[in-house]
């Protein structure tokens, strides 16, 4: 097993009689389905439906506190401890950001030897493994008891970009792109049977209409990375971007439509001049449009 602390992530909290509400009106996840020891995908959106910020999020159990912890990039954790506060208005929430003193340890390929009491499994896909919310200064300790070989972050970007996972600023850009641009819908970050909250309304349409057509998808390169942001042309024609690489393994945000027509077509995916092929080429295919009950 593997565990790596993750400089990049922060941690912030939000506790208070009112905080399952509050958060429940907020943000696409079902908080009311959390509690200690279990994690959820989810994020903030601005009211057009945009990612303010994506995260994971769970419930420390009262020995540490109670109310919710908030794993997400750290750059961020002060814009939205701002902004939840922006929004608490008269409810009883304290919103704090905790990212000076609490960070995030990833541990995969294996199951931990025990369970600290802020772990829970990634909800995005399994083989993500487990999330652990400590100070940096307990990493190495914690990977011990859990039975983990401390690692580089680098090996945790890699086994992210070879299991297919988004990264904000890296393979979408905060503030202009909608949840299924970032495969949020298919990474369980988005419950589209809860009631309202921020920017409910546009991803609910895009969901029962089907009109999402730009989607992060898995690429495999077939030598040298191309550098993050360049264009990707089927032929001549532009139908995406190159986002985050590692080896042979990388994330595009491409349209899927004019993909799709370029596979149809025998056209071959450049980047820079360098080759590139989907990994999966039927994630570009148009699913059926689902209907409103």
């Amino acid at each position: 097993m593997k565990a790596a602390f993750l400089p990049d992530r922060g941690v912030v909290k939000v506790s208070g009689e009112d905080a399952r509400n509050f958060l429940n009106g907020l943000i696409t996840t079902d908080v009311e389905q959390l509690r200690p020891g279990l994690g959820q995908f989810g994020a903030l959106l601005t009211p057009q439906g945009k990612i303010i910020v994506d995260f994971l999020i769970t419930e420390a159990p009262a020995g540490h506190g109670g109310g919710f912890l908030i794993d997400a990039p750290r750059a961020l954790t002060k814009g939205l401890a701002d902004k939840l506060g922006f929004y608490k208005l008269r409810a009883k929430v304290a919103v704090e950001n905790l990212s000076d003193s609490l960070g995030v340890l990833a541990a995969w390929d294996g199951e931990p030897a025990m369970h600290p009491d802020l772990s829970f499994a990634d909800p995005r896909n399994a083989a993500l493994g487990w999330r652990i919310l400590i100070p940096e200064e307990l990493k190495q300790k914690l990977a011990d008891v859990i039975g983990a070989d401390l690692v580089d972050n680098d090996a945790y970007e890699a086994h992210r970009i070879a299991t297919g996972i988004p990264r904000g600023g890296l393979d979408f850009i905060y503030g202009d792109a909608f949840p299924h641009e970032s495969n949020m819908d298919r990474l369980h970050g988005v419950d589209f049977d809860k009631g309202c909250y921020v920017g409910q309304e546009v991803v609910s349409r895009m969901q029962h209409r089907g009109t999402a057509r730009t989607r992060t998808v898995k690429v495999i390169l077939d030598g040298p990375s191309p550098e993050a942001g360049a264009t990707i042309l089927a032929g001549d024609k532009p139908v995406g971007t190159i986002g985050s690489t590692a080896g042979p393994n990388g994330l595009a945000l491409v349209r899927t439509d004019r993909v799709a027509d370029a596979l149809d077509a025998g056209l071959s995916l450049t980047a820079g001049g360098l080759g590139l092929r989907l990994a999966e080429p039927d994630a570009v295919r148009a699913a059926p449009k689902q209907t409103v009950t």
